[in-house]
């Protein structure tokens, strides 16, 4: 199509019509005010709801938890499994450790995480592509029907966080 009948290539060459800097300047003298869209609006109406659940939040956040598996704190509760035995929060990294422990790898294997509370023996045909593998073992950590009374707890409050 010729050039000059396209309306695409009409204009400057950034596409602008030639008003539309004039215009920008004249409005730039006038302030309006808009109202603006806000993602983080209170969910309650009134204060004293939003004062509950704001001393909820802080309680479960000072709240100690200590690993029974390393007795050290816990400072970081969404990363946590629970224990098989007593259900409390466990390091993410000391559960690992104990199922690394309790199964034996061979050279090519591997014990990772892969969701929903299990891990898997990972055998690899070559050890440094580790985009091709097989699954030997699924190892469950938690079961799937059995939510824990922790996580719960921490589910339900950050998700009425603002």
């Amino acid at each position: 199509m010729d050039r000059r009948r396209n309306k695409r290539h009409q204009g400057n060459w950034k596409g602008q019509n030639q008003n539309q800097n004039k215009n920008k300047n004249q409005n730039s003298t006038v302030f309006e005010k808009k109202e603006t869209f806000h993602f983080n609006r209170s969910l309650y109406e009134n204060s004293e709801a939003e004062s509950q659940r704001l001393q909820a939040i802080d309680e479960l956040k000072n709240r100690e938890n200590i690993c029974p598996m390393c007795n050290q704190p816990i400072t970081d509760l969404a990363s946590c499994l629970a224990d098989k035995a007593s259900g409390k929060p466990v390091h993410f990294d000391c559960a690992l450790e104990k199922v690394k422990g309790a199964e034996p790898t061979a050279e090519n294997e591997k014990v990772a995480y892969i969701g929903q509370g299990r891990f898997a023996v990972l055998s690899y045909e070559n050890i440094r592509d580790q985009r091709h593998f097989t699954i030997k073992k699924i190892i469950e950590w938690e079961e799937r029907d059995k939510k824990s009374e922790w996580r719960e707890e921490f589910s339900t409050l950050y998700s009425k966080v603002n």
